[in-house]
């Protein structure tokens, strides 16, 4: 039996001083909670996280931005519509739509948010069952060419868990039909809808790669004997070096 590593022992890649100069934004809502989490799966991909307040006025010298899970605001009015409107979000929109291209990664509630925003189409409503869904997920790997899916093969699956009440994807059949001719659907979920998403979408894209935004949690599946047991337990981890490698240069 392989033994499992102690928390804070676990090494999930080798050091690389070409990354840790990297700096990745993570945003803090009020009602944030995976903050800490998205946090230390960047520096366990080798960068330096950067905390973000929402009411923040300017994003600093950071390469990239996460936006993690949660229930900013306690998603009065619906998930993500106030945070929309924080004055940190005001900058993140301008830096990922500005020729620079800002990586910005949502997860979950930081999904919610991109849609909310308009850098991402469509919109996320109640589950198609009502109930909070908590599970691992599979999910395949549709597009490796964003900012953030580098490191993994267009086909792979990986598991990673999920946990959401409003994860249910939607939007017309035309933008539908736009995201499947661009290639802007980055996951799709295997084997169990867990939420009614239309055409099993888990996660897209905008039209540059530089914005992504998922309703599972990568940054829960980043150490070995903390995440699924189904799997490494470490599938999420690509998202983070991903975005590392295309700071550096280094991406596919």
């Amino acid at each position: 039996m392989t033994e499992l590593p102690l928390i804070g022992e676990a090494v999930a890649v080798a050091a690389n001083p070409q990354l840790a100069g990297a700096r990745i934004g993570v945003v803090t809502f009020p009602g944030t909670l995976d903050d800490r989490d998205a946090a230390r799966a960047v520096r366990l991909a080798g960068a330096t996280p950067v905390e973000l307040w929402h009411a923040d006025t300017t994003l600093g010298d950071v390469d990239a931005v996460v936006i993690p899970g949660g229930f900013s605001y306690g998603d009065y009015l619906r998930a993500g519509a106030i945070a929309r409107f924080a004055p940190l979000m005001s900058k993140i929109i301008d830096a990922a739509n500005s020729e620079a291209k800002l990586p910005v990664l949502g997860i979950c509630n930081g999904f919610q948010i991109l849609t909310e925003s308009h850098l991402l189409p469509g919109s996320m409503i109640k589950n198609d069952h009502l109930k909070f869904m908590c599970r691992d997920q599979v999910l395949r790997v549709e597009n490796n060419s964003t900012a953030w899916t580098g490191d993994y093969a267009v086909g792979q699956e990986i598991t990673v868990p999920l946990k959401n009440q409003d994860g249910q994807y939607i939007a017309d059949e035309k933008t539908l039909d736009a995201l499947e001719a661009e290639g802007r659907v980055v996951f799709r979920y295997v084997g169990f809808n867990p939420n009614g998403s239309r055409r099993d979408i888990a996660g897209i894209s905008n039209a540059a790669g530089n914005v992504v935004g998922l309703m599972p949690h990568p940054e829960h599946a980043v150490e070995a004997g903390f995440g699924p047991e189904e799997g490494s337990g470490t599938e999420g981890l690509g998202f983070f070096t991903s975005v590392l490698n295309k700071i550096v240069g280094g991406n596919k």
